[in-house]
């Protein structure tokens, strides 16, 4: 019969259980030390009953029952080597004992609760995957990246959103903020991304797309719910740009960013908003940077981050990507790591007009014709 190796996982203590066998070990060596200056008689014993309970704060049960039986053998030892075994000295071992089993049930429900919450982060990570699919390095003919910057160390998304799509009337993208925070703001943000997915691929005009998203979220949310979007088409180098109450994007041009403000402004999606498309013609190398208000917001001792200012040192060369990772390094070090707010970021590259017409791609199986065999050499 052939033996399967023993799970790795179970022979190497997590970080945390150590913690907690190191911590109980400490506990035993100072007792023990204090029980052999202070001579034969058994008078600290009942100390060793903190043992247990030291574990359970750090470590799972098993850990937690193999401290309690080292513990209760320590105590035994100094029992039975004492000149009698007192009454004192029987309450103390029992107490040990009785602290093993009180602390092993803690540390099981300890153990249920960290695995509840595991789960629901797992959880969380593909309700982010599923919400915010990640974009680029190319779309269409232009270079893309996405990046999301989480205000809040234990969650990875919120109400902002992002989507970058090649469709028949060329690369369409839009960002946006979802009024609030928590699941609301996620569930609204999944339904305008999923509206939008849709849309982007039937709607000729930029217009018809904000109308149709207008009405999913009105069907969504209540009377003082919205969603600030900013939505932008690339066209054989024109560039069309509806915006709805959201931030203006930086265009990133021969070392200067300029702020791509709207021909008039509109309200949030909710409030029926009548847009006017702003239409700029794109040069080679041109960036195209759309953020939420979260990068406009963030500040240190009441000075904002200086966006217009530092984009075309940080987001001017090398990749897309690289450049967004770049800002981020330096948004978290000019607010010293604490973010009001959830921040998603695109950067675009147009690399110019002179591209190959592409075909539409169909599916193999909608062909039923032979593949044409090579020649054989």
């Amino acid at each position: 019969m052939k033996l399967l190796p023993f799970p790795r996982g179970r022979r190497t203590p997590s970080p945390a259980a150590r913690a907690g066998i190191g911590a109980a070990a400490v506990l035993l060596a100072l007792v023990s030390v204090v029980e052999l200056a202070d001579g034969r008689d058994s008078n600290y014993l009942g100390l060793l009953a903190a043992a247990p309970f030291l574990a359970a704060v750090f470590a799972g049960w098993r850990v937690v029952l193999g401290v309690g039986a080292a513990t209760t053998a320590v105590a035994l030892a100094f029992a039975l080597t004492g000149p009698a075994m007192t009454v004192q000295t029987s309450v103390n071992v029992a107490g040990i004992v009785l602290a093993t089993g009180i602390t092993a049930v803690l540390a099981t429900a300890r153990q249920r609760q960290a695995d509840r919450i595991a789960e629901l982060a797992r959880l969380a990570t593909v309700a982010q995957q599923a919400v915010l699919r990640p974009i680029g390095p190319q779309v269409g003919t232009l270079a893309v990246a996405g990046r999301y910057v989480s205000a809040t160390a234990a969650a990875d998304i919120g109400g902002d959103l992002y989507e970058a799509l090649d469709t028949p009337y060329g690369v369409r993208i839009i960002v946006g903020d979802v009024r609030g925070k928590g699941l609301d703001a996620v569930r609204l943000a999944s339904i305008v991304l999923g509206s939008y997915r849709h849309v982007a691929f039937e709607r000729s005009d930029l217009r018809a797309i904000v109308t149709d998203l207008d009405r999913a979220v009105a069907r969504s949310v209540g009377d003082e719910d919205f969603v600030t979007a900013v939505l932008v088409e690339e066209r054989g180098g024109t560039l069309t740009i509806v915006n709805c109450g959201h931030p203006s994007p930086l265009l990133l041009r021969r070392g200067s960013a300029i702020p791509l403000d709207p021909v008039a402004t509109a309200p949030p999606l909710g409030f029926m908003p009548v847009v006017q498309p702003r239409v700029e013609r794109l040069e080679p190398a041109d960036r195209l940077l759309l953020f939420t208000d979260g990068l406009g917001e963030a500040r240190r001792e009441g000075e904002f981050f200086p966006t217009a200012e530092r984009a075309w040192g940080l987001l001017g060369h090398g990749r897309v990507a690289d450049g967004l990772a770049s800002l981020e390094t330096a948004l978290v070090d000019w607010v010293r790591g604490r973010l009001d707010d959830d921040i998603a970021m695109v950067l675009m590259e147009y690399t110019g007009a002179n591209q190959p017409e592409r075909q539409p791609s169909t599916p193999s199986w909608e062909f039923d014709v032979p593949v044409a065999r090579q020649p054989p050499r």
